[in-house]
């Protein structure tokens, strides 16, 4: 079983986000300022009066004594914590826990390619080389788990260097992963960003390999809970 913990948390409600990486908090009587670690607009989720799920901070000298961690939405708990995707990704990876991934036993993360970097490169003797790029996803629709919840030019770059890397022999990967129980399915959010769907089924067609995973979230931990169909 592949588990993120989470520390102790208290539960309040958001009264706004004034920007992307900012929340401000009603918690026990008084107003609190609380760092969100998920860049995405998350306006299904963050509306004011939503309930909402705080750690506080560990790191002295913040201008923020909190961290957002889960959101209480109406199918149950999201995790809105952009660091828990990688951190599935690596123990999965690290336990075998994925049976296409398995062969490999050497595990980087970061590594530098073409000037910038992918979340993960798998390498093994007689294998080729693995390059993985993992995306978080919050936005769940009648079942369906679509990424992105806004137009993400960075997004496309990842896809479009995965392709290229692929096409010199290597092996190549986006795995989504879903910070909530309820999806049955994922798809590119094609209304909201059709240039990231179009560079994701492109690169689909060329060889690169195509992912999705959700999760099971509690006030304790976030599980990895299994694969789901991917339809592009």
């Amino acid at each position: 079983m592949v588990t993120y913990p989470l520390p102790p948390l208290e539960r309040g409600r958001l009264v706004e986000r004034p920007n992307r990486f900012l929340a401000l908090v009603e918690l026990a009587g008084k107003e609190v300022r609380a760092h969100v670690a998920d860049p995405g607009r998350l306006k299904e989720l963050l509306f004011p009066g939503a309930p909402v799920y705080l750690a506080l901070a560990t790191r002295p000298g913040r201008s923020t004594g909190y961290d957002l961690r889960l959101v209480e939405g109406p199918q149950g708990l999201v995790s809105v914590d952009s660091r828990v995707p990688n951190h599935l990704t690596g123990r999965a990876l690290a336990n075998g826990v994925w049976p296409e991934f398995a062969a490999y036993n050497n595990i980087k993360a970061e590594p530098r390619v073409q000037g910038g970097r992918f979340d993960f490169l798998l390498t093994a003797s007689g294998l080729p080389d693995c390059y993985i790029e993992v995306k978080g996803c919050t936005l769940v629709k009648e079942g369906t788990a679509l990424f992105p919840d806004a137009p993400t030019v960075r997004g496309a770059r990842h896809v479009r260097e995965l392709a290229e890397l692929k096409a010199q022999g290597n092996r190549a990967a986006i795995i989504f992963i879903i910070q909530r129980a309820d999806a049955e399915r994922f798809a590119p959010h094609t209304s909201m960003d059709p240039a990231f769907s179009t560079a994701l089924a492109a690169a689909a067609g060329a060889g690169v390999e195509v992912h999705a995973s959700r999760s099971h979230v509690s006030l304790e931990e976030i599980t990895l809970a299994g694969r789901v169909a991917v339809l592009l």
